[in-house]
C-alpha cells in the first residue's frame, strides 16, 4: 500500500491516508481502518484515483459525510475514496442549481432557501452529501430528490463520464440505478422554483426542528436504519414490538425515534449488526414482516 500511496501523492490526486480508521469519517463514530484513503481535491483528481485503481484491479467504493453506512469493525481492503473538499463547488443559474457531490446536503438546503429558490426544504437536516442524497434518492417530509433531479455527472468503474438524466437515474424509493453499477455521482444539476424567501425559510426551519424534536442528536446515529415496509412504518413497528431501548454493547435503539441506533457507548459494529438481526427477528416473528435496511453495510466480515 506504501507504493500505491506514492504513487496516488506523484499524481497530486489529492490527501492520501494508510490506515486511517474510518469511525473517525462516519456519522455514527464506528468504523475499522481503510487500507488507503483517498480524498480528491478536484474532479481531475478523482478521475486520476480511479484510473490507478483500475490499472492495479484494487477493489474501491465511495463514501462522503458518512451518514447511511455501517463499516465493518474490520475495516474497508483495498482504497476508499471520499467525496468532499475539492469536490464540493456550487454554481446557482436562475432555477437551476449545479453542486458537487461532496457538497454537505443541509448546507445546500440552507444557502439555496436563503436565496429564495424553493424544492429543497425537506432536506433540512438530513446529515449526508448531494452525492450519497442521489445515490440513495433521500427524502422526508413527503419529497426525494428525484422531484428536483434534472441531471448527474457520473463516473463509471471503466473511465466513462457521462450525463443521466432523471429517467436514465431510475428512481423509486429510497434506490437509484447507481446502487447496482460501479459508478461515482461526481455532480449533479437540481431544478428548483422562485418563491418567497420568508416562507422557505421559514418551511425549511420548521422541517429541521422538528427532526430535532422527533429524531436522536445526543448519541452518533447514521440516520434512519430500516426502510419503511410501506404501507408500515419501520419507527411504528419496531416500537409496538416493545423494542425502543434495547442495548446490544454500545449499541441501543433510541427511546426517542425507534428507527434509530445510537452509539451509547463506543458501540462496534458488530453491536449494531446483532442489534438490527434482533429487530429483524422480532418483527418478523410478531408481525411476518420482512425489515430491510436502509444503512448500506460495508467492509470485511
Amino acid at each position: 500500500m506504501k507504493d500505491l500511496k506514492e504513487r496516488l501523492e506523484m499524481e497530486q490526486v489529492g490527501t492520501v491516508k494508510i490506515d486511517e480508521r474510518l469511525s473517525k469519517h462516519t456519522t455514527w463514530k464506528i468504523g475499522g481502518p481503510a487500507d488507503i484513503l483517498v480524498e480528491p481535491s478536484s474532479k481531475q483528481g478523482l478521475i486520476k484515483t480511479l484510473e490507478i485503481i483500475r490499472e492495479q484491479q484494487l477493489p474501491w467504493r465511495t463514501i462522503g459525510r458518512g451518514s447511511n453506512i455501517l463499516v465493518s469493525d474490520l475495516g474497508l481492503e483495498g482504497v476508499t475514496i471520499k467525496l468532499g473538499r475539492g469536490m464540493d463547488s456550487l454554481e446557482v443559474d436562475e432555477e437551476l442549481v449545479t453542486v458537487g457531490a461532496g457538497y454537505p446536503l443541509v448546507k445546500l438546503a440552507t444557502v439555496i432557501s436563503r436565496q429564495g429558490l424553493s424544492g429543497l426544504e425537506f432536506a433540512g437536516g438530513i446529515p449526508g452529501s448531494v452525492g450519497g442524497a442521489v445515490f440513495m434518492n433521500a427524502g422526508a417530509h413527503g419529497s426525494d430528490i428525484s422531484a428536483i433531479f434534472v441531471k448527474a455527472l457520473i463516473l463509471f468503474e471503466d473511465g466513462r463520464l457521462e450525463w443521466l438524466s432523471n429517467e436514465e437515474m431510475e428512481f423509486s424509493y429510497r434506490t437509484t440505478k447507481l446502487q447496482s453499477e460501479r459508478a461515482i455521482c461526481v455532480e449533479a444539476v437540481f431544478k428548483l422554483k422562485k418563491g418567497d424567501r420568508t416562507e422557505i425559510v421559514s418551511k425549511m426551519q420548521e422541517n429541521k426542528d422538528y427532526r430535532k424534536r422527533s429524531q436522536p442528536y445526543s448519541f452518533p446515529t447514521c440516520g434512519s436504519v430500516f426502510r419503511n415496509p410501506l404501507p408500515n412504518y419501520a419507527g411504528n413497528l419496531i416500537e409496538e414490538a416493545g423494542l425502543k431501548g434495547h442495548q446490544i454493547g454500545g449499541a441501543q435503539i433510541s427511546d426517542i425515534h425507534a428507527n434509530f441506533i445510537v452509539n451509547v457507548d463506543t458501540a462496534k459494529a458488530q453491536d449494531v449488526l446483532e442489534l438490527i438481526s434482533h429487530v429483524q427477528t422480532t418483527i418478523y416473528e410478531k408481525r411476518q414482516i420482512k425489515m430491510e435496511t436502509e444503512v448500506e453495510l460495508l467492509g470485511r466480515q
